[in-house]
């Protein structure tokens, strides 16, 4: 589950950086949950 979240994060991420920087940094935030959500998986296994 928290990988198809990073995943989703991640998309959005890079929508937000294709279209325009309206969101600002909330879409940055949400790129580092994401990472964080990933690395945690990684490292639990």
């Amino acid at each position: 589950m928290l990988y198809t979240i990073a995943v989703v994060l991640i998309i959005l991420w890079l929508l937000g950086l294709v279209t325009a920087y309206t969101m600002g940094g909330l879409i940055h935030i949400l790129l580092v949950i994401a990472v964080v959500s990933v690395l945690l998986r990684i490292i639990r296994g």
